[in-house]
């Protein structure tokens, strides 16, 4: 069987819903008799343009083949409830329990479209997380190259890649370097560079507890090399396990950059109250990123986990204390941005164990409510970390200095 991430939809470009506020509006989708939850938090201003993120979680009901359908008609009822049309994806990420066994489930994708195996909590074949952007000028263009989707909006061209690896490299370390490299000569030939240019990436390793310093001792050179330190600034990232269908591939990137991005527009974001910077303990990431558009602010959370101060793990053994610790550095961090919980327009929640997959799927309805989130199984750089939580967060700005969004 072949599914498509592009069969038809309903053909409905604009929304039929009133106007929302400034403001993450978060939508529980009814999903009728489908073994599945959706959520889609949105976000519009008076301009009309329209982001949503959606997910879509299963109940692990059928084989991979009825999985793949029910999760695409349960991402058909999200779009139908707001309104909008499947050509509206710019990027998508799919949690597969066996990546090298279903990731040719749906075919071929229009959007950037990256395949890791995390699988899905509490048990599932896949669980989808959906990024789409829509205007009130019709349809934003796309194109494709290689493993990029870009699109113009105004004087900023917006690029999401995904998949990023270098199989032929025997360590973690050297296939690092060289996705590095490849990555660094791309942005070059397009008049970009990964200190003023790169927003976000999220690096996926195989085995984490094995091969997660060959990546930070790779990236932290590379890093030094390109002007990325402690005394300038790093990137937003993520570094958590995770399977490419590419069976060699030790680690693998996904990562968007915007070309024409303002140096103003940036903010690297800390809460030295809640949590030590990276490098303290070897690290090179920031923990945060906000970036500023005329009309709207997106806050980048990085990989965010039980930490103090002084980088030590707290609540050691508990997974609902890291949770809740979690949870605090999160808010921590946000509020250096002038947003809260209430602004997250999704997370994706990392844990070590999947036997606490439940009691932490319950526990996160509690306390964040309809946020649309994800749960997967998938260990965290330190052993003594059960959970690790990043998470988007948009709100309203007054900026006509800088470009729109």
């Amino acid at each position: 069987m072949s599914t498509s991430l592009n069969r038809p939809f309903t053909d409905r470009h604009t929304s039929t819903m009133p106007p929302c506020e400034a403001t993450v509006e978060w939508l529980t989708i009814d999903c009728g008799e489908l073994p599945a939850s959706a959520e889609v938090a949105r976000f519009r201003t008076a301009s009309g343009v329209m982001e949503c993120h959606v997910t879509v979680r299963l109940d692990g009901e059928g084989g991979a083949a009825e999985q793949a359908e029910c999760l695409l008609d349960a991402y058909q009822l999200a779009l139908d409830t707001v309104g909008i049309d499947v050509s509206s994806a710019i990027f998508r990420r799919m949690f597969c329990s066996d990546v090298v066994n279903q990731s040719g489930l749906f075919g071929s994708s229009a959007c950037a479209t990256s395949w890791v195996c995390q699988p899905p909590l509490p048990a599932s074949k896949f669980s989808l997380w959906a990024y789409h952007l829509c205007s009130p000028e019709g349809a934003v263009e796309t194109t494709r190259d290689g493993a990029t989707t870009s699109y113009r909006r105004g004087g900023l061209t917006h690029h999401w890649t995904t998949g990023m690896i270098e199989a032929n490299e025997s360590s973690s370390l050297e296939q690092t370097r060289r996705v590095l490299e490849n990555y660094g000569a791309w942005l070059h030939s397009r008049h970009m560079n990964l200190a003023d240019h790169v927003v976000r990436t999220w690096w996926f390793v195989q085995n984490i507890d094995a091969d997660y310093q060959g990546l930070v001792d790779a990236r932290r050179d590379f890093f030094e090399s390109h002007g990325l330190t402690s005394d300038t600034h790093y990137i937003a990232s993520t570094g958590i396990a995770g399977a490419h269908p590419e069976v060699a591939a030790k680690v693998s990137l996904d990562s968007y950059a915007i070309g024409g991005l303002h140096p103003d527009q940036l903010e690297f974001l800390g809460a030295p109250d809640h949590l030590c910077p990276t490098n303290h303990y070897g690290v090179t990431f920031e923990r945060a990123t906000a970036v500023s558009y005329s009309d709207r602010r997106h806050v980048f959370i990085s990989g965010t986990a039980s930490i103090d101060s002084e980088g030590r793990i707290l609540h050691p053994g508990d997974v609902i204390g890291q949770l809740d610790r979690t949870l605090e550095n999160i808010e921590a961090l946000l509020e250096k941005a002038g947003a809260n919980l209430g602004d997250l327009a999704a997370i994706l929640v990392y844990l070590r164990d999947p036997a606490d997959g439940a009691v932490i799927e319950a526990s996160l309805l509690e306390k964040l409510g309809a946020v649309p989130f994800i749960l997967v199984n998938a260990p965290v750089c330190r052993p003594g970390w059960l959970i690790e939580i990043e998470g988007i967060a948009v709100i309203p700005a007054h900026l006509p200095e800088v470009p729109e969004y």
